[in-house]
């Protein structure tokens, strides 16, 4: 406890001394965060702190010494060499997984991560730790990590650092009625416990019990620690600004670094003088750490690409280019997608397939006398009642505990092939897919992973799908760096797609156009349970010679349709049509090599013209083949609003092949 004050108080002096770049202390939680260290078994049970969590890591293992380099930015700091602020804990070797600053996303997480402590070692004891503060009790991750903690009684503890504030936001103002205990009453098999954590022996018999309890398997445990934060938020806040005097003083006399030294001594089981050698020790190692953390050299400007991406799998190269063997008749792309994650699935037993109703149903013992349901367009039908529920289950109506628990499952090496049922609601998931799932591999230096496959059905041209089931928006997916991005408009590339996303190593958001699952023109033999397509790698559908259309999803064969329709009318016309597959990387050899031949460029899409991803392609088009271009580019993209219910209304708002056959012959007569 005292060594982790003393580095809060070393860290606070460099952070004046404009030395370190930030500070936030866990001054006050020292004594139930210790004690929670000595409960669990460093290396075997799992851990999701927060960043009051000092005195926990100490307790784990990690030394002030790599604390302090992650003070000081260093390239060598263990946690992230230099890439997230001090205090976002991670070790390893200590199986502590890498924390965010997003406060609760790490609850969803641990879920996952307690899932998979059942589904690779069912006869373990492993016990996974979730820590956060009473803010954090706030968030609706909270709340759906205990509602699946207590559906599937798994081993996890909960454990709320009560402080009583969220930065400045008092209790009263945070929590109905001032006790998160009180709100989680009614979870079944839920041990729930409330105890002073700043009395380390009352911290340290609460926790041993409640790890003993879900160690036992009799389900998660709640542990609600009442503490108190005895320094500002961080050193950017003040709390002077909005607590009294005589309120920082009585939280001072509950200080545990101060009271439980007083204890030890009027007790008789550790002596004044003894007591003054330890707290010397302890000062004078801090001094020696902090000195030889501040001669380390900072990241290189040039590591700042590395690990974004995995650098054991590159699912760009030609590992991945596989000749499709075909048999059998020709089937859709639902087909293919079934029959690749089935293959997947027996192939590599890692695999888990969950969502909203993607299981063919929930109460196994009915499926003698019901056909299953098996997802909302079919394509996992019929795999929960080949592999078993352990493999292909339904999830709670709850997307950001979806993802996060995908999230935790992977950290632990199992291979989530998780649904987001409509890509109209996979924004409550936002979070935990832009700041925790792409982000894991870098901010970690590549200690963690999280290589989950995503699947989301998505598009319009469907009639009356309106404005929640309708919807493009890819592009606000493929400005995120650690995220991969491909949208298939064939069965065959849906099949070679999805076993590349499978088998890679970095997160895949596989979007499925839900108007390509049945269509009978773009329909497939099998190709082979081992055809793989590269990412980042272009089809050209059509050649042509003096016009290259750009496009991807279900634009692919409406601007097939708008070249031929052209090229009847305009003899001269040669029309070259280019599906990118790949959204994220795409294929700029693919495009570049098709506009220095032809030097006229449309690029389509169906998401909303303004700020699209055709955008980005047209900007690097002007920007880097400006002399190649005899025309200037142009885009062709639904109208700048929302899908609409009536046909008539969808198909004036989504582009068609008529607006790209006009457009084209702009460019051809320019």
């Amino acid at each position: 406890m005292h060594t982790s004050r003393r580095l809060d108080d070393r860290e606070v002096t460099l952070k004046r001394q404009n030395r370190i770049y930030f500070q936030i202390s866990g001054a006050g939680h020292e004594a139930v965060t210790a004690a929670a260290g000595m409960v669990l078994r460093p290396g075997h049970d799992w851990v999701y702190p927060y960043y009051r969590d000092r005195a926990l890591c100490l307790a784990l293992g990690v030394t002030p010494y790599e604390m302090l380099l992650s003070a000081v930015g260093a390239a060598n700091d263990p946690a992230s060499g230099g890439r997230q602020m001090p205090s976002h804990w991670a070790a390893p070797k200590f199986n502590i997984v890498t924390s965010s600053s997003p406060t609760g996303t790490q609850y969803v997480q641990a879920v996952g991560c307690a899932e998979a402590s059942r589904l690779r070692h069912p006869d373990s004891d492993e016990l996974t730790l979730v820590t956060g503060g009473d803010g954090s009790t706030s968030e609706g991750e909270f709340w759906e990590a205990l509602n699946v903690a207590c559906l599937k009684r798994l081993s996890i503890l909960f454990l709320i650092e009560d402080n009583g504030y969220a930065i400045s936001v008092p209790l009263e103002c945070q929590t109905a009625g001032g006790n998160i205990s009180t709100l989680v009453s009614g979870f079944p098999h839920l041990l729930r416990k409330e105890m002073d954590g700043t009395d380390f022996l009352a911290s340290y018999r609460t926790l041993r019990e409640a790890a003993q309890y879900c160690r036992a398997g009799n389900g998660p445990a709640l542990v609600h620690a009442r503490v108190v934060r005895l320094y500002s938020h961080s050193l950017s806040d003040d709390e002077r600004m909005y607590k009294t005097a005589a309120e920082r003083a009585a939280e001072t006399a509950r200080d545990p670094v101060l009271n439980f030294p007083k204890f030890l001594v009027d007790q008789g089981i550790l002596d004044r003088h003894r007591l003054q050698l330890i707290l010397h020790d302890i000062d004078e190692d801090i001094h020696q750490a902090t000195q030889e953390a501040l001669r380390q050299e900072p990241p290189s400007p040039s590591s700042a690409l590395a690990h974004l991406y995995s650098d054991r799998v590159d699912p760009t190269s030609d590992e991945f280019e596989a000749a499709p063997n075909f048999t059998g008749t020709p089937k859709t792309m639902v087909d293919l997608l079934n029959a690749t994650l089935a293959e997947e699935i027996a192939r590599n037993p890692e695999i888990v397939v969950f969502g909203e109703d993607v299981a063919d149903c929930s109460r196994e013992e009915n499926l003698s006398e019901v056909k299953g349901k098996g997802g909302v367009f079919k394509v996992t039908a019929g795999l929960q009642t080949r592999f078993g529920q352990q493999r292909v289950f339904n999830t709670p109506l709850a997307e950001a505990s979806i993802v996060g628990r995908a999230i935790g499952m992977a950290t632990r090496g199992i291979k989530p092939v998780a649904e987001i049922q409509f890509f109209d609601y996979i924004w409550p998931a936002m979070m935990q897919i832009r700041d925790e799932l792409a982000t894991i591999r870098w901010r970690s230096n590549g200690g963690f992973s999280a290589p989950v496959v995503l699947r989301v059905p998505i598009g319009g041209y469907l009639n009356g799908g309106a404005i929640y089931h309708s919807q493009c928006g890819e592009v606000e997916f493929t400005h995120i760096p650690g995220l991969r991005v491909v949208m298939p408009s064939t069965a065959l590339d849906a099949c070679g797609l999805l076993r590349t996303a499978i088998r890679s190593d970095d997160p895949v958001l596989f979007l499925e156009h839900k108007r390509l699952y049945r269509e009978p023109y773009n329909r497939s033999q099998h190709p082979g349970p081992d055809f793989t397509i590269p990412f980042g790698r272009a089809r050209v559908v059509k050649t042509g010679q003096n016009l290259t259309i750009i496009t991807y999803g279900a634009v692919v064969q409406k601007a097939l349709q708008a070249a031929m329709q052209v090229e009847r009318t305009n003899s001269d016309a040669s029309i070259e049509v280019i599906d990118l597959r790949s959204l994220a990387p795409y294929d700029w050899h693919a495009i570049r090599a098709s506009v220095e031949k032809t030097n006229r460029v449309l690029v389509a899409h169906e998401d909303n013209i303004s700020f699209g991803y055709g955008a980005e392609i047209a900007a690097r088009i002007a920007d880097e083949l400006f002399d190649k271009l005899d025309a200037p580019v142009r885009r062709v993209g639904a109208l700048d609003t929302w899908v609409g219910y009536h046909p008539q209304l969808e198909n004036a708002i989504l582009p068609q092949v008529d607006d790209l056959a006009r457009e084209a012959e702009r460019l051809l007569a320019y």
